[in-house]
């Protein structure tokens, strides 16, 4: 797939991006060249490569999942700016 000046053009004005028309030559080169890097990483096999989130294989950390009270109030509400009966104050953003 080749990318012209008319597709440039195109996608620049969905993008509300003003090019000046110097510029769309070399931008039709740079696209061209993503475009044909990309063809290149099609043709590697990745058949049975399992999916990575990083580099190195490491487990997630795992925890035990226990119902706990919540913590103690006062500790929980020691650093609100204001509270009242328990809760946290915030002003009202909604009428």
């Amino acid at each position: 797939m080749a990318i012209d000046v008319a597709t440039v053009r195109k996608v620049a004005k969905l993008a509300r991006i003003a090019e000046p028309e110097a510029r769309l030559d070399s931008l039709v080169q740079e696209l061209n060249g993503i475009l044909t890097w990309i063809e290149q990483l099609e043709e590697v096999d990745t058949d049975g490569v399992e999916p990575m989130t990083s580099v190195v294989h490491q487990g997630l950390p795992m925890r035990e999942d226990v119902v706990t009270e919540g913590g103690d109030l006062a500790k929980v509400l020691a650093n609100a700016p204001k509270t009242a009966k328990g809760f946290f104050v915030v002003p009202k953003v909604v009428e």
